[in-house]
């Protein structure tokens, strides 16, 4: 076992061997360019991104047609928000088209693309949530309208794992007209997904959090029934149907759909391994620990996510505690931030409670041997941590903390 230990995940992933194989021809002799049409190097260069885009759409059952190459999740979910509502908005007149349905424990590529719309006039409404991180289907339905252009829910939340019910809501959204897009930037690979069966209409997701290089990824956008379309948001070139133009990064393309491919292939053997390891981890870990707590769905959540909150212990503390374990205490995108997670407090989570959570994500790599060495860390920390808490010693001798006047006596 080589330390320090890796289980953040779902921050990023390591490169498959077998992905960087697949890519290293086009790094060095197969350097063409892909839209170079009048030679060999191009026709080189074309006929690997077409094949990554059969392995693309093979996961998700959709027309390789359908699959556009960006840099990213991120710049997956700006395009099919942005797109949609530049393209299908409008906001004056009897049939205006200027509501979008989102989250509150979105991503921020969401959150955030979704805040600047509303600071541009556009009506937003974020669902709340509950304990376990799930939306309220009849919540949704009533938010809305004969306004309401899009809906845009992700699959698997990246912080607590919680999976939202996508078929359910693909189709509510079908049954009213209105487009919806997921983010399964966490899930795709993970758990089966069906762009027809689920009746999703844009998708984003990215290469690294699944084996593949960074700094590419692709949109999934539907072509029939209902046909979206996209105003364009990159714009020289004409590049990948004219939906998102710029130098096909061919290398970058390979890995993510090589990648794709041996989800593909694993995906059944490889969800219940982590199932078994991620159980083993949670079940261990608050077996021998009191007042530790799961946060998001017990059951409906991603195979190898597990966020727990630690009462009386501060995450950050925790972390350097245990400084031969990578985790996270919170998303990679966020972890700077000094405020407690905006996922945790949606859930109801204190603000005490979200400072001490930690967030396990394991993956391809992670060995059993590795989970146990994680848990015996995290009790110890854990423990020793305890013991230097003045809170947790007041505690155990039966104050209640929440009915403590921490003011009194000041001068």
């Amino acid at each position: 076992m080589k330390l320090p230990l890796y289980l953040d995940y779902n921050a990023t992933t390591p490169l498959d061997p077998r992905v960087l194989d697949a890519m290293l021809p086009y790094l060095t002799d197969k350097f063409g360019n892909a839209a170079s049409r009048n030679h060999v190097y191009g026709w080189e260069a074309e006929e690997a991104v077409e094949r990554a885009r059969r392995q693309v759409a093979s996961v998700i059952g959709a027309d390789t047609k359908e699959i556009v190459f960006t840099s990213g999740a991120t710049e997956s979910d700006n395009v099919a928000i942005k797109g949609v509502v530049e393209m299908y908005g409008r906001r004056e007149g009897t049939d205006r088209k200027d509501h979008i349905i989102t989250q509150a424990t979105e991503h921020k590529a969401v959150i955030d693309t979704c805040t600047y719309l509303q600071q541009r006039g556009w009506d937003v409404t974020f669902l709340p949530v509950d304990r376990g991180g799930s939306i309220n289907l009849e919540e949704l339905s009533q938010a809305m309208t004969d306004r309401t252009l899009l809906v845009t829910i992700m699959h698997g939340n990246n912080e607590i794992g919680t999976l939202q019910p996508i078929g359910a809501i693909g189709r509510l959204c079908k049954q009213r007209g209105i487009l919806f897009h997921t983010d399964a930037t966490q899930s795709f690979g993970k758990v089966p997904i069906d762009v027809e069966e689920m009746g999703i209409d844009l998708l984003s997701l990215s290469a690294h959090k699944i084996y593949g290089p960074k700094g590419i990824g692709c949109l999934y956008a539907r072509r029939r029934n209902p046909r979206v379309r996209l105003a364009i948001q990159m714009h020289g070139g004409g590049h990948e149907r004219n939906m998102r133009s710029g130098t096909l990064n061919v290398p970058g393309i390979v890995g993510l759909g090589k990648a794709a491919e041996l989800c593909q292939q694993t995906m059944e053997a490889e969800s219940g391994r982590l199932t078994e390891l991620r159980d083993r981890l949670s079940e261990s870990i608050m077996g021998q620990l009191e007042d530790v707590t799961l946060n998001g769905h017990p059951v409906d959540r991603l195979p190898n996510t597990v966020n727990l909150s630690f009462a009386y212990v501060e995450g950050e503390s925790l972390m350097m505690e245990m400084n031969d374990v990578a985790v996270s205490s919170g998303s990679a995108c966020t972890s700077a931030s000094l405020e407690p997670s905006f996922v945790l407090r949606a859930l109801g989570v204190s603000d005490d409670l979200a400072h001490g959570s930690i967030r396990f994500s394991l993956g391809r790599f992670t060995t059993e041997e590795e989970v146990d060495y994680a848990t015996g860390r995290v009790v110890s920390a854990v423990r020793r941590l305890r013991e230097m808490s003045p809170l947790y010693e007041m505690a155990k001798e039966g104050v209640d903390l929440s009915k403590v006047d921490w003011h009194a006596g000041a001068g």
